[in-house]
């Protein structure tokens, strides 16, 4: 704990609050791709229906279902704490991928329907590579509400 005061009484306080951390409008998602022109096209499979969006480079597949109102539900609000946002990948793009964390796979775990290929859908960040690729949502999720309330999208 002294550790922690010490370190705190360093900072200077002067500036504490002259500048936002991050810029406004949410402009600071622009810093996550390499040209604002920068766009990768994905296809959602949902309930046997083909949805095929258009994201910047950068956006995870969570982001990329909740900008085109895709019931993908997130409920930790993409922090990993839910395997709520769980898709179902193609062979070649589940190999593509750097392997799942174990906090990721730990969450996996949980969720139904679970395959071989499987993935938190807020771990997957989108990249050109992944051009047309196919997103299965698996057919149930698994959350904390019994009572049949769907929460929105954050």
């Amino acid at each position: 704990m002294r550790f922690l005061v010490n370190l705190l009484q360093r900072i200077p306080l002067r500036n504490l609050g002259s500048r936002p951390a991050l810029p406004k409008n949410g402009s600071h998602r622009r810093f996550l791709t390499t040209s604002s022109n920068d766009t990768v096209s994905v296809v959602f499979v949902q309930h046997d229906e083909e949805i095929d969006v258009t994201v910047p480079v950068g956006t995870n597949i969570l982001e990329a279902a909740h900008q085109n109102n895709i019931e993908l539900e997130g409920a930790c609000d993409g922090c990993m704490a839910c395997s709520t946002c769980h898709v179902i990948l193609e062979d070649h793009v589940y190999d593509s991928l750097p392997e799942p964390s174990e906090a990721e796979m730990d969450m996996l775990d949980l969720a139904p329907c679970l395959t071989e290929t499987s993935r938190l859908g807020c771990q997957v960040v989108l990249q050109k590579e992944h051009e047309g690729i196919k997103i299965q949502l698996p057919r149930i999720t698994r959350n904390f509400y019994v009572d049949g309330h769907v929460p929105a999208p954050h």
